[in-house]
């Protein structure tokens, strides 16, 4: 018997997540080991480019959306801009005001922003129009 819909997409929403977080982490890790950078500013740089990456996989595999390029792609941009603004404050928290080491605090910073993330292309960026 095949998985729900819900199921499945969780699934692959979680295929791309690693996909976009190998690049998220290494683009911080390298910013930060290699390049010098503040954890902060690297940890954005990263997002950014998980992000785009995030787009492309989620709107053709995850939730296989009709929606035009026009609609999903600014829509796309608005959740993605929440989960900037999150990963900041997050981030800004436990690196920059309780002193907490960065890696640990992306993986915490990474989950909130998943849920979030799911939730918000689910049923607004990629959700039937």
């Amino acid at each position: 018997m095949p998985a729900p819909r819900l199921v499945q997409q969780i699934i692959a929403f979680t295929g791309v997540g690693v996909v976009a977080a190998i690049i998220h982490y290494g683009l911080l890790l390298g910013l930060v080991e290699l390049g010098g950078w503040q954890p902060v500013p690297a940890t954005l740089v990263g997002y950014i480019g998980g992000g785009l990456v995030s787009y492309w996989l989620n709107r053709s595999l995850t939730y296989a959306s009709d929606r035009p390029h026009s609609e999903a792609g600014w829509r796309f941009a608005v959740v993605a801009g929440v989960g900037f603004l999150i990963t900041f404050g997050v981030m800004s928290g436990l690196v920059g005001r309780l002193g907490l080491p960065y890696f640990p605090s992306q993986i915490a910073t990474t989950l909130v922003v998943l849920v979030w993330s799911f939730l918000a292309h689910k049923y607004w960026s990629f959700g039937r129009s």
